[in-house]
């Protein structure tokens, strides 16, 4: 009961100071489902005298009177309560922790899964290669680390205190001003290998390294650098061996890269069982896909400094690959006193302020459950606890000074150009039109006869004039839950494909005409058939094109991005988001034409810049193609929306952010919304 009344007067103090933030919502989903919980329990409780059930009913009063008044300031909140609500893994996560903070037993079916069928099927794949093998015959032993650095702090003030939901919110409610980089010496030296040159921004990383720090989340704008700063760092902090964790379709870049900045070193890749790589390289890149087969032999390997590249493929810490990467990461710190340990991203914040979290245990600042150390050390410094408002500003400067680094192009870069998005409507061939506008009015008659349904089907309750928006949302929830278990004949997922085939010829025509009007031209999809069809119109267009697919070997995916860069006579890259949005450059192109929309902002802002990075010499215009009538309008609202996600966390901006509810759901909202208001209207 004390946990339950605890947590309840944070989201109430949270939602005064407002706006309501997912960390928040999930709060609230939670404690209301634990005190539903233990409600029924106490009923049942026949241990207990009639006078203590009472009284525990009489607390668990008190706390439903707290979550309505909380309801009562933001009715959306509501919504959460409903017997169909979707509970996320975060609640999951959340009511497991607050059962475990109680001192009570977890339910076996609350208990995380484990997947054990997995592990052991992961276990059964797991690979010690052959020159892996020879290297441990060379170096049996590895070398005692005798660094006198490790400290255990002892929390005085703080032991008490849930500190980590505090943390969290230090970085959601910052508004400007806040911190927004660690402090960094002056650049040493702008020189690199060869007659390469670092830029100001990237030579102060290096600088820090040199000077002894050792952690950092390296959060700059995608293209300003990132991969050659890691690099540098680790070699200024001689942290070899070095792991580099890398998505797939950059294992081959990374190679490159350490080629270009740092060339007195050996660099390998492991490719599946890894029968090809040299198990004395300075430089050890695998990419998370089979991570799995290496995690054995790599945690024992002797690294000293490990390098995750866009390290929000690790925020869900249930997944496999993020098990792994905290796995290595906590066994190289239990090895080496303060290892080199670099997050890389460009978009840290995809959803959630929470995003962080996976991160953060990754570069060792927080556990499970608490902040750990040096960041421990700081907040007790600070003299505060969470109960002080000053708490939450000095904690967010404790957490930036550990290692986050956040530089924008505007900033540091003022030699790269300005970029831009520019709309660009366009009307769909009229049977393909129709077919999709017939398909929206379908998908949006079945919500509505689903909303007038659970209508008709209420008995109790408060009358709602006009649009009962709390239901609208719960029926866009189940529609949206339905469409990902492909139950349903027409959804938004299907409806968003259709759209992305209906504009893809006329997306092409507009590429193909900017290619020969202004130079190359990079043409983004999401879809393989829509790529099939850009490639079928440039080959009628007689234009040379590159195409950069998932499906394609490293090797010949550098060959097609070599094509595009290098000939001049290749006028366009045909690229895949899920494949080229992330790790390659590709400014030698000005121009970019996003053919179907993403669903987050973020994705939408990795492509645009793989163009907009350090050696683009001209500005950079995106051209989103929009379908004119259609969801695909709203969609594209919605993703501008969430946009100020990473800016409010990250840059101190004033901007307000919407809740941070997927854009699916809000556009199923908006769908429903809209047709009941046309259908009372008439």
């Amino acid at each position: 009961m004390p946990v339950l009344a605890r947590t309840v007067r944070e989201v109430e103090k949270a939602v005064v100071r407002g706006p309501v933030m997912p960390s928040v919502r999930t709060k609230f989903q939670v404690v209301a489902l634990l005190a539903r919980e233990e409600r029924a329990r106490v009923r049942t409780d026949d241990s207990s005298r009639p006078a203590q059930r009472a009284e525990a009913i009489k607390r668990l009063d008190g706390i439903a009177l707290i979550l309505a008044q909380i309801a009562a300031r933001d009715t959306s909140l509501l919504s959460l309560l409903a017997e169909d609500a979707v509970i996320s893994d975060a609640a999951k996560s959340l009511k497991r922790k607050l059962l475990r903070d109680a001192g009570l037993e977890v339910p076996p079916d609350e208990v995380a899964p484990t997947e054990p069928a997995v592990a052991s099927a992961s276990a059964e794949r797991r690979v010690v290669p052959q020159a892996v093998k020879a290297r441990q015959l060379a170096n049996p032993f590895l070398a005692p680390d005798f660094e006198s650095d490790r400290q255990t702090t002892i929390a005085r003030r703080l032991s008490s205190w849930e500190l980590l939901g505090p943390l969290f919110s230090s970085f959601e409610d910052a508004g400007g001003g806040a911190t927004q980089s660690m402090a960094l010496p002056a650049a040493s030296s702008l020189r690199a290998a060869g007659v390469l040159q670092l830029m100001p921004h990237q030579a102060q990383v290096v600088a820090a390294a040199a000077a002894g720090h050792r952690t950092f989340l390296l959060a700059d704008e995608p293209g300003l650098g990132k991969t050659a700063q890691a690099l540098l760092a680790a070699q200024a902090a001689n942290a070899y061996p070095l792991l580099a964790v890398v998505p797939n379709v950059v294992k081959t870049n990374w190679a490159r890269e350490v080629g270009l900045w740092t060339p007195n070193r050996t660099a390998t890749v492991i490719h599946g069982n890894g029968d090809t790589i040299d198990g004395f390289a300075d430089i050890v890149i695998v990419n998370y896909e089979v991570l799995d087969r290496h995690v054995g032999w790599i945690g024992s390997f002797g690294f000293r400094g490990m390098v995750v590249d866009e390290a929000h493929f690790i925020k869900n810490k249930s997944s496999q690959r993020s098990q792994h990467v905290l796995e290595l990461s906590e066994r190289i710190r239990g090895r080496v006193a303060r290892p080199l340990l670099m997050a890389l991203t460009g978009t840290p914040l995809i959803n959630d302020i929470e995003d962080f979290k996976a991160i953060w245990q990754f570069l060792g600042w927080i556990d499970d459950k608490q902040p750990l150390g040096r960041l421990m050390q700081a907040l007790e410094d600070t003299g505060l606890t969470p109960a002080d408002r000053g708490f939450y500003p000095a904690a967010r400067k404790c957490v930036v000074d550990l290692g986050i680094v956040r530089r924008r192009k505007v900033d540091v870069a003022a030699d790269i150009p300005a970029r831009r998005i520019a709309d660009l409507p366009v009307e769909l061939d009229e049977k393909a039109g129709r077919s999709i506008r017939e398909a929206e009015r379908f998908l949006a008659g079945r919500m509505v006869a689903q909303y007038e349904s659970a209508l008709a089907r209420r008995k109790a309750g408060p009358l709602v004039e006009g649009i009962d928006h709390v239901l609208v949302r719960r029926i866009a929830t189940r529609e949206r839950k339905e469409a990902t278990t492909a139950k349903t004949e027409e959804n938004v997922f299907s409806m968003m494909r259709r759209i992305g085939q209906a504009k893809a010829a006329l997306a092409a025509d507009y590429a193909a005409q900017l290619a020969r009007s202004a130079g190359k031209v990079v043409f983004f999809a999401k879809h393989i058939d829509v790529m099939d069809i850009a490639e079928e119109t440039f080959t009628k267009r007689g234009i040379r094109f590159s195409s950069i697919r998932g499906d394609q070997t490293s090797r010949a995916r550098q060959t097609q991005i070599d094509a595009f860069v290098n000939d001049p006579d290749v006028a366009v890259a045909v690229c895949s988001v899920t494949a080229a949005g992330v790790g390659i450059n590709l400014q030698v192109a000005s121009n970019i034409v996003l053919a179907e929309l993403s669903w987050t902002a973020a994705e939408q802002t990795q492509a645009i810049d793989r163009s907009h990075r350090i050696g683009q010499t001209e500005p950079v215009t995106a051209w989103r193609i929009i379908a004119a009538q259609t969801i695909d309008a709203r969609i594209a609202e919605l993703i501008d929306s969430k946009a100020g996600l990473a800016a409010r966390a990250l840059d101190g901006s004033e901007e307000e952010v919407s809740s941070s509810a997927d854009v699916q759901l809000e556009a199923l909202v908006g769908l429903l919304t809209e047709a009941l208001t046309a259908r009372q209207a008439s």
